[in-house]
Order: C-alpha cells, then structure tokens, then sequence
C-alpha cells in the first residue's frame, strides 16, 4: 500500500472514530452545556490558528490549556464531562490553511488526534480528582496527570503519522516529538485555573483565555527563533570552512550522519542527539586557523608541520567554548576525551567517543589529499582492531550495525565520481599507513599523543 493511500486509512480511521466516540457518548446521556461548548470550541479553533510551526512539520499551541480548562468546566457541571472535552478537541482540526486546501486527510486526522487526546485528559482528570475533590491546590496537581495522558495520546498518534512520511521507526519519531510537548506543560496547569475561575464567575472570565493563547504564541515563537539562531551560528561555521576549504565542509556533515547513526543507535534522547549532531558539525572549527597548504599536502608531513596541525585541536574547543550553546560539546573536539580509556570511559559522556569513530570512519572512507579512500571493509577492520585501546567498543560495533543495516557502503568504489577534482594534485592509493597509522604517528607519540586514523602522519588531516 502506497504511503498516502496508508495515510488516506489512517485518517479516515482517525476522524470517523472521533464521531462515533461523540454519538456513543451522547446516545448514553452525556449533555454538555452548550454555551461553555460554543465558547471553548471558538477558543480552541482560536488556539490552533494561532499556533507556531516547528521543525519536522509538527506545530505547536496553547490547545491543551483549552482542553484542559474543557476539562475541569465539564467536570464540574457533572454531565458531559467527556463527550465536552472530547467537542472541544475536535474543534482543533478547523486549521484554516487545511481547510482553504481542502486537506479533508489532516481535518480527519486532527480531529481523531484531538479529539481522543482531550477525551484521555478528560478520563484520567476524572480518576485522579473526583468531583468530591474541591482543594484549588489538588486540582491544580490533577493537571499533570491529565496533561501527560493527553500528550500520551497525541504523540503516538502523530508519532505514527510522521514516521509513516518519513520512513522512520515510531520509537525514534516519538522522543523527538516529546521535548517539544514538555514546553506546553505550564500551560495544562494555566488551563485548570482558568477553568475554575469559569466554574466560580461564569463566561465572563472567557477574555482572560485569549491573552495566555497569544503568550504561547510568541514564546514557542521566541523558541523558534532561538534554534533558528544556532542553526545560523552553525551554518556560518561551517560556510567559513566551506570558503577555506571544501574537503573539510563535506568531511563534517558526513561525520554528523554517521554520529547520528550512532546516537540512534545507542537510543539516546533527542536533546543528547542535537547536541551530538552540534559536536559532529564543529569538531573541525579549528581548522579555520590551519593553513591551507597543510591541510591538503599530498606529501608526508614534517613533525613540525604535524604539530602545527594538530593545534587545531586546541583552537576548536576554544572557539566551542565561547559559544554559550555549543559550549558543552567542546570536549569532542578534544582528542583527551575522544581517545578511548577503559579506565575513563566510565566517568565520560559517550558522545566524544561517536564523534571520534565517525570522524575516523570518514577519513579512511573518503578521499583525501595524500591517498584514495580504502574499501569499507579495510575501515570496519581498523576500526575493529583499535576497539578499546583507541576508539570505544560499543561505538564501533552501533556504527557498524547502523550502516550495515541501512546498507550503506562508502570508501572505494563508492565514491562521488569527481571525489579528487577538489584536491590540486590527484591522490595517489594508498595503505593503512597513509590513513594516519604510519611511521611519523609511532615516532611522535610520545611528544604529540598518538593520533587518530583520521589524523594521519602521511600527509593531510580529517
């Protein structure tokens, strides 16, 4: 079945059992008041049309403090305490852009999505707090319940949905989706104060539930223009290495990718993940301070020459630590912390490990200024043969499983067919040697700290 056809059944599915739900619910008795229903269901239409777009499609809104305001407001009249809520909610799918388009899939499916994810606040609202439950404090905490069986509800319905259009498991989808969820918590706990406030003074208080609806607007925006920020921070790095030196630019992103194979892999939250991705990008900063003719020299380096690069290092984590929000990646761009200790692993977060198996993988994998890239095969072997005295054990084997599960091949053979033009002479072919494991490597240990596969000795640098 065909990805939309898939999603055709999803949301038809999706809307229609919402109506069901509603006729059930109202052939057993339940009779909301109907002007707190016309009213909240304006508020919530209101609500959705103001919300804010997030990265990956998703959006996000001051929804569930009408919901839950819905909630608490039928649950004191006693009758509709479900079917209300579960109105109100549905109310969410009269998106305006959607509906000009008639995109009658996503009206269905929001409907379904909000409809269930308010009915599910509304049941665990009425199991923690019953009605004989009047303490404003107790009713105040009965939010949080409420608040995560709703998110419970409306992320795994949109976690199956965005994982449908993406080709991604639902158990990657749904972290992701759930740090965004967290920020409209303080809202769930507004909305059962407001719905009280109603309870005690009637629809007159209904002008206080617009402001906290524009409020959520400009801070989810001001969010949005927070990560935009950093993404222009990142981007700008990167279009300075880009200027200075192609290789490096394509070096980094391919070394975010494998990163974040690793990251998914290790199942790690999507906070660590964006910060590992951050890493990734900016572990070669440094490089901005290298000169050129080192950087791309097809010849062996000198030991002073070598050193000279490897100052990069230093530069890196310098720069990462100037910057408020990539300050806590700095250490990836350290080879103290990237070089594998059993002895120290314990102690480090993983994510400099990823960064220097990633980083070490491109490099044997990719073309470079002093020699051809080696086979895929050749790089697992080296990869697997300096696993624990070099480079972390669990991270070679999840990078490993994540490209052989995705059936990814890379290094020779597998190369974009104009890989050298970039490079003023053609790279000869090469060894292991040459991918950073040669002589000069052994007899500067001692003075320089063994370096990395992607640092070779022979003539060039990751």
């Amino acid at each position: 079945m065909r990805r939309t056809s898939r999603f055709t059944v999803i949301a038809t599915v999706a809307g229609v059992a919402a109506v069901g739900v509603a006729v059930a619910l109202a052939l057993r008795g339940q009779r909301p008041g109907v002007v707190p229903l016309v009213l909240l269901g304006a508020l919530a239409i209101f609500s959705e049309n103001s919300s804010v777009e997030l990265m990956g499609g998703t959006s996000a809104s001051a929804g569930l403090m009408v919901v839950m305001a819905s909630v608490v407001i039928f649950a004191t009249e006693g009758s509709g305490w479900a079917l209300g809520p579960l109105l109100v909610g549905m109310c969410g799918c009269a998106y305006l852009p959607h509906l000009r388009r008639f995109e009658w899939r996503k009206i269905l499916f929001n409907c379904g999505m909000h409809g269930f994810s308010a009915l599910a606040a509304a049941a665990t609202f009425a199991l923690c707090a019953p009605a004989s439950i009047t303490s404003v404090p107790v009713l105040l905490l009965m939010a949080f319940p409420a608040a995560i069986a709703f998110s419970v509800v409306n992320l795994t319905m949109l976690a199956g949905v965005v994982a449908l259009n993406t080709d991604r498991p639902v158990r990657k989808v749904f972290p992701e989706l759930a740090r965004g969820h967290l920020r409209v918590y303080p809202f769930a706990i507004l909305g059962v104060f407001l719905g009280l406030l109603y309870r005690d003074a009637g629809p007159i208080v209904v002008p206080l539930f617009v402001a906290p609806v524009l409020i959520a607007r400009e801070t989810f925006r001001s969010y949005i223009g927070l990560e935009d920020a950093q993404e222009a921070t990142i981007k700008t790095l990167i279009g300075a290495l880009e200027a200075k030196d192609g290789y490096t630019a394509g070096h980094v992103g391919r070394v975010a990718v494998y990163s974040q194979y690793v990251g998914e892999e290790l199942n790690l939250g999507s906070g660590r993940l964006v910060r590992l991705r951050f890493a990734a990008l900016m572990h070669d900063v440094g490089k901005l301070v290298v000169p050129n003719h080192l950087l791309n020299k097809p010849g062996k380096l000198t030991a002073e020459e070598y050193a000279q690069v490897r100052r990069h290092e230093e530069v890196s984590v310098a720069i990462l630590r100037r910057i408020d929000f990539l300050r806590p990646v700095a250490p990836s761009a350290s080879a103290q912390y990237a070089h594998y200790r059993e002895e120290d692993a314990t102690d480090h977060p993983i994510e400099p490990y990823i960064v220097a198996v990633a980083d070490a993988y491109d490099a044997m994998t990719s073309t470079r200024a002093y020699r051809r890239a080696l086979s895929q095969e050749v790089a697992f072997a080296e990869l697997r043969a300096k696993t624990g005295v070099q480079f972390h054990p669990i991270v070679v084997e999840a990078l490993i499983s994540a490209l052989e599960r995705r059936d990814e091949r890379h290094g020779a053979g597998y190369e974009a067919d104009d890989a050298a033009e970039i490079f003023l002479v053609a790279p000869p072919e090469g060894d292991l040697g040459s991918a950073g494991l040669g002589d000069l490597a052994a007899t500067t240990a001692t003075d320089l700290a063994a370096p990395r596969p992607a640092d070779r000795a022979q003539g060039g640098v990751a």
